[in-house]
């Protein structure tokens, strides 16, 4: 097979990753930019290197015949409008977290998608670090016996400095609980192999960016939280996030508990925010109950994967599995409906956080009937 040729919708922070990651492939190229930004839509085709096309819009990307696989990585409140331009193109693509930022955004998108032959993947990279592969592995192999708790600590820096200053309002992430952890509620969805049916959230916008102004207009996407939620299955998952903590020895840490044993995978920050700008390895542990010692793991990955992302090498593994599902004719890993699913937990969590109420969310029942709708339609 020839190469796969990309093309990158939204060349920001997270789109000059991807092309960096897409480096690595052997067989992968990335031969078009789109970004209305001269800035970063000249830094990105630099980055991608000699005979990199560049595009102010994404409509004359998509008519140029460049590329074989589309990334979408503009801002959140961009992707349903971009997706609903490139749906009917019907080429493979891999469209970064959040998938969008409403719910009726994302059932649109799932009903739009419906009879596409090519494959759509929500980027839900932090399914692919590797500690977090070992963690899962092990719950699936039975070592902690049947899970009954999910616990997910990241305490990290704050968002970063946008283009336009986007990440500082819920209105164009759709709030931090969506933004930011919409990772986690996949994950617990993930491991608990089961849908959520309740969510209940405690947060503010206590410590970041209490001294900006934009056009008039303070950030008001939180700092901080603690989230909880409820399994059909009656798994529970809690979530503890905290957005002033650069300090922090492990930037996740994520833990599991069963009738049997406790798993935790425990995973370090970008060196560049670590204090000493080194790269450290992450660690797995596995805690048997009634005082069977406990198993620790160092869990390296390769310093070149390590160099060119923030999230500790797992957008380069999506992306090895993105590349292999085009190549071998698979199938996303990472649905629309999981896209949709951590929003919607996303969504309820902040709901939850204005009102101080638990929010019962409704049973899944709810995507059949979009499909089903999308499916007569067509």
């Amino acid at each position: 097979m020839t190469d796969i040729r990309y093309g990158i919708i939204g060349a920001g922070m997270m789109g000059h990753e991807h092309i960096r990651n897409i480096a690595l492939i052997e067989g992968g190229r990335v031969t078009a930019v789109c970004d209305p930004d001269a800035g970063m839509r000249a830094s990105a085709a630099h980055l991608a290197g000699d005979g990199c096309a560049v595009f102010t819009d994404h409509a004359a990307l998509l008519g140029s015949g460049l590329c074989d696989a589309l990334v979408i990585a503009a801002p959140n409140h961009l992707h349903h409008r971009i997706l609903l331009d490139v749906l009917p193109a019907d080429l493979p693509m891999l469209v970064e977290k959040p998938l969008c930022t409403t719910l009726a955004d994302c059932e649109d998108v799932l009903a739009r998608a419906h009879g596409r032959t090519a494959q759509i993947w929500v980027a839900m990279e932090y399914r692919y670090m590797p500690p977090v592969e070992r963690l899962i592995r092990a719950v699936r192999s039975g070592a902690t016996g049947d899970p009954r708790m999910i616990a997910i600590r990241e305490h990290r820096f704050p968002f970063l400095k946008k283009v336009g200053d986007w990440n500082r309002f819920e209105a164009k992430t759709g709030g931090t609980l969506v933004e930011k952890c919409c990772h986690f509620f996949d994950l617990m969805r993930l491991i608990a192999e089961a849908e959520p049916v309740r969510v209940y959230a405690s947060g503010g916008a206590d410590v970041n960016f209490r001294d900006e102004l934009y056009d008039g207009q303070r950030p008001d996407i939180l700092d901080n939280a603690f989230v909880v939620v409820d399994f059909a299955n009656g798994l529970r998952g809690m979530l503890d996030l905290c957005m002033f903590a650069e300090g922090s020895s492990w930037q996740e840490a994520i833990a599991v508990t069963g009738d049997r044993a406790g798993a935790e995978a425990f995973v370090p920050g970008p060196s560049r925010f670590s204090p000493d700008g080194k790269e450290r390895h992450s660690e797995f542990v596995l805690s048997p109950r009634a005082g069977k010692r406990e198993s620790r793991e160092i869990i390296e990955v390769d310093a070149a994967i390590l160099a060119v992302g923030d999230h500790h090498g797992s957008t380069f593994f999506q992306h090895r599995k993105f590349f292999e599902m085009i190549r071998d004719g698979g199938v996303a890993e990472v649905s629309l409906e999981d896209g949709l699913q951590a929003v919607r937990v996303g969504l309820a969590a902040e709901q939850s956080v204005k009102t101080g109420q638990a929010v019962a969310l409704a049973p899944s029942a709810q995507i059949d009937r979009i499909m089903d709708v999308a499916g007569n339609a067509a």
